[in-house]
């Protein structure tokens, strides 16, 4: 199943100005663009040269926002052993949970539930997989929707950030680490569109694999809801200097890695 991208131009162009807390007067005029253009660019209707003005004021790649509002971006497929992504709907959108394992011990791991964890069981019965972890890279409702569930029915140790705890999971500080067969699992904090926001680094497989639940979509990023500047710093800092070919695992919207986002992510294209 092909998934789209989380974000249209006009939510990445909404992001960096709701976050800034900026008025959309003032931008305009740095921008060197009418109040009226640049509402219309915030309405849907795309202009090219407008938004190429408007962006380096928001600290937006115009080049790479052109070929989204373009529809000139999607990311490359992925396939990786040992790594299996369950989209669920949720409401009026889609979330994304994560199945990890190790293809020579099948000792495994759930990252985030979705609505819905019973793809991700039955993977793991189908491929005769060991669970032995349940990992959360925040608590906002979609993506623990079904954590509950999941717990009673495997009964595995269950891991949140220590900034956003739940009831009978085991807080951790960011830099914890863990085995998985023989993959290694470490935390890194990646908050700002949430309070504890956990990116987790898998190294193991064929390629690095990082969950990074909402702190970067595929062509965006999560609202910095919290504080955009760390979101923007933690992005760059914990998950941008991964290796170029390491899987980027989104909490919404397809897969996409590190390289692919350093290239064509408005927020971080250079």
């Amino acid at each position: 199943m092909s998934i789209p991208l989380e974000d249209t131009f006009t939510d990445i162009i909404g992001k960096p100005i709701r976050g800034q807390k900026l008025d959309e007067a003032a931008v305009a005029q740095q921008a060197g663009v009418t109040l009226a253009e640049l509402q219309s660019l915030r309405g849907g209707e795309f202009n090219a040269a407008v938004a190429e003005k408007v962006a380096p004021v928001l600290g937006l790649n115009a080049r790479a926002l052109t070929a989204i509002a373009q529809k000139r971006y999607t990311p490359a497929d992925v396939t990786l052993e040992g790594l299996e992504q369950c989209n669920t709907v949720y409401e009026d959108m889609t979330v994304n949970a994560y199945l990890v394992w190790d293809p020579a011990t099948r000792d495994a791991a759930i990252f985030d539930t979705g609505t819905d964890v019973g793809p991700m069981l039955a993977t793991i019965a189908t491929k005769s997989l060991t669970l032995r972890h349940i990992f959360i890279t925040h608590t906002h409702g979609d993506h623990i929707f079904d954590l509950d569930r999941l717990r009673e029915k495997t009964g595995v140790p269950t891991w949140t950030g220590e900034k956003e705890p739940v009831e009978g999971a085991t807080s951790f500080a960011p830099g914890k680490t863990w085995e998985l067969g023989g993959l290694k699992i470490e935390s890194r904090s990646t908050w700002g569109h949430c309070p504890g926001g956990i990116t987790f680094v898998v190294t193991g497989l064929a390629r690095p694999v990082a969950i990074v639940g909402d702190s970067i979509f595929a062509g965006s990023m999560g609202g910095g809801n919290i504080s955009y500047a760390d979101a923007l710093k933690n992005n760059v800092e914990q998950i941008l200097t991964l290796p170029a070919n390491t899987v980027i695992c989104p909490g919404h919207g397809p897969l996409t890695s590190v390289g692919e986002e350093q290239r064509n992510n408005p927020f971080f294209a250079k």
